[in-house]
């Protein structure tokens, strides 16, 4: 079986969507019957500063893993600016639908969001060659633009819903990341059969726990401190300022210190908030390659995962909770609905009101004072990771979603 899958992005990019599409198709690609073709821009994000040893040609190959990797003429954008993203992601669906006349035709064509121009790119690549077409919804897009203030309902909010539902209805199964998200499709006329949840996972060999490194405990200045952290993308949607009136909440308390690892459209923003606030008691460090990511999550006591307080986010499960269960870590989750469900239902963290401060920092001192609760919970979420969330098991089912349709 031969599978063409179109991801706006994919390593060596770090974020969640590249992520799930590079460890789908790696796992993939070693069943005897299955090739993978993913077709994605040139690297940039979060920059629009293109990856050292790649070039913005028309059409350059390269192979992963065992992955064919097709990438297409990008127009580079910064992961800031809403004009600019745009731009970047509407040029991707062209340049791909044109890069596909030179790929040999697939078996199934699958595209993944969250914006839907690169599902609309497989949509019509699936009509060139014939074949099946499959869309990854990880996103409810574009109910979330409105929802982090992004654009305003209006006449481009309306084009956009419709571009949506035509690509449901257009797609033989829609493969979707959460309970809510199948929901909701049901409520918009979608069937019941024609939705697949296959939720995100970790690696549970590579996100294992393991020993803080000293020497990063050292550079951190971290040694005696109690370690709170924020690791991922620094967004709109992600209300991260408010990590920093916690922060200034409990300045008066020297054993804690935040921690904020990541890259996103309000990086500058919080860097020139921290410095306004004077909060020598946060950190507000680089994104870091995949690599190191265990080992920031290996310092830290206690994790916040957090987005604004809308709806719309009631749906989703960031993708960094099955990461930080897998490394035996708990959690402070400031997300409500399924995210909240999980985290309850694992025994692996707490929750506060999205957004409200004064919760958030009432579990941050509870919790600093009870190690041995910390560790029960850190526990919990990786027995839970083991037994649901393994990402050779999803990637196992995903697999066999495509393949009966194949058949």
């Amino acid at each position: 079986m031969q599978i063409l899958f179109l991801s706006h992005y994919f390593p060596p990019e770090v974020n969640a969507p590249a992520s799930r599409t590079y460890d789908h198709a790696r796992r993939w690609v070693k069943e005897p019957d299955v090739r993978v073709t993913v077709l994605t821009n040139h690297p940039n994000h979060p920059y629009g500063i293109l990856y050292e040893g790649y070039e913005n040609r028309w059409l350059t190959s390269e192979e992963k893993e065992g992955i064919k990797v097709r990438r297409v003429r990008t127009w580079l954008a910064p992961n800031a600016g809403f004009i600019r993203r745009i731009l970047n992601y509407l040029f991707f669906m062209p340049a791909a639908v044109i890069a596909s006349a030179a790929l040999p035709a697939p078996d199934i064509v699958v595209a993944t969001s969250p914006q839907f121009f690169c599902a609309a790119a497989g949509f019509l690549i699936s009509r060139l060659k014939r074949r099946p077409f499959v869309f990854e919804l990880r996103d409810l897009w574009p109910e979330s633009i409105v929802s982090v203030g992004a654009m305003k309902p209006g006449a481009a909010i309306r084009i956009l819903e419709k571009l949506e539902l035509f690509l449901y209805g257009k797609a033989v199964k829609i493969v979707v990341l959460t309970e809510s998200f199948r929901r909701n499709l049901i409520s918009r006329g979608i069937p019941d059969d024609k939705i697949a949840v296959i939720r995100n996972g970790a690696d549970l060999s590579f996100f294992s726990p393991r020993t803080a490194p000293s020497y990063l405990i050292e550079t951190l200045g971290a040694k005696g401190k109690f370690i709170v952290s924020y690791i991922g993308t620094v967004g709109m949607a992600h209300a991260v300022e408010k990590i920093l009136d916690v922060a200034e909440e409990l300045r008066q308390s020297d054993d804690i210190l935040f921690l904020i690892v990541g890259e996103g459209a309000q990086k500058q923003k919080i860097r020139e908030l921290v410095k306004q606030k004077g909060l020598n008691n946060v950190r507000v460090l680089p994104g870091v390659s995949k690599a190191e990511v265990p080992d920031y999550y290996a310092v830290t006591d206690l994790n916040l995962v957090t987005l604004r307080n809308t709806p719309v986010f009631r749906t989703v499960l960031p993708s960094k909770i099955f990461e930080i269960m897998a490394m035996s870590k708990p959690i402070i989750c400031a997300v409500d609905g399924e995210c909240r469900q999980m985290i309850e239902d694992a025994g692996c963290g707490v929750f506060a009101e999205p957004e409200n401060v004064r919760q958030i920092a009432g579990q941050i001192i509870t919790l600093r004072n009870q190690r041995e609760k910390l560790m029960a919970m850190g526990e919990n979420g990786r027995r839970f990771a083991e037994c649901r969330f393994d990402r050779d098991d999803l990637a196992r089912r995903y697999l066999n979603v495509l393949k009966d349709i194949v058949k």
